[in-house]
């Protein structure tokens, strides 16, 4: 069942795919015009089968709000905020999720993005591991996104960016190295 999406933008016919956009502009790609975003890959441990006291990995995916796309939560750099503590605001606004975040990037992959005016460019999203300690129903884009725990691997199979998928399906969080817990 899809969400009812506030400020979604219908975009079907009204523009060209992603890459025939950016070969149009060839020189986006070569120019070093990478925007930077931060993302956040929110997991949790989860008891596995009853006949094993093992824990399972879930990850935390959410859906875009204009296409419904699966993605992971990730936004624009903030005034005054370290870049974990940006994909820590944004795993908040996008999901309603509190927990340690680490301050060292775990991974990084890039993609295009489509901006509001109809422009495409390429970005680079670093991304930092946020084990999650909290869940709230209520946050800031509740109801203009669905979101998911799922395995790794069908993280992997669900998020359309290729660096992104095998960032997932290897994903193992790291130690509590370089952790620091997220105040809200």
């Amino acid at each position: 069942m899809k969400s009812n999406k506030k400020g979604a933008k219908s975009r079907a016919g009204t523009s060209l795919p992603l890459l025939k956009q950016l070969a149009a502009r060839p020189e986006k790609l070569f120019s070093g015009a990478f925007r930077q975003q931060y993302g956040a890959v929110c997991f949790r441990y989860r008891k596995g089968s009853p006949d094993t006291d093992r824990l399972e990995i879930e990850v935390l995916v959410v859906t875009t709000r204009d296409s419904g796309r699966w993605i992971i939560p990730k936004g624009w750099p903030m005034k005054k905020k370290k870049p974990h503590e940006a994909a820590a605001m944004e795993a908040w606004e996008e999901a309603g999720v509190r927990g340690t975040v680490s301050k060292q990037p775990v991974g990084r992959y890039t993609y295009l993005k489509e901006l509001d005016d109809g422009d495409v460019v390429p970005c680079i999203v670093d991304i930092f591991q946020i084990e999650v300690e909290a869940a709230q129903s209520e946050f800031r884009e509740v109801g203009q996104r669905m979101l998911a725990w799922v395995s790794p691997d069908e993280a992997a199979r669900r998020v359309r960016e290729l660096e992104l998928k095998s960032l997932l399906v290897d994903f193992r969080p790291r130690p509590g190295r370089g952790r620091r817990k997220k105040k809200g």
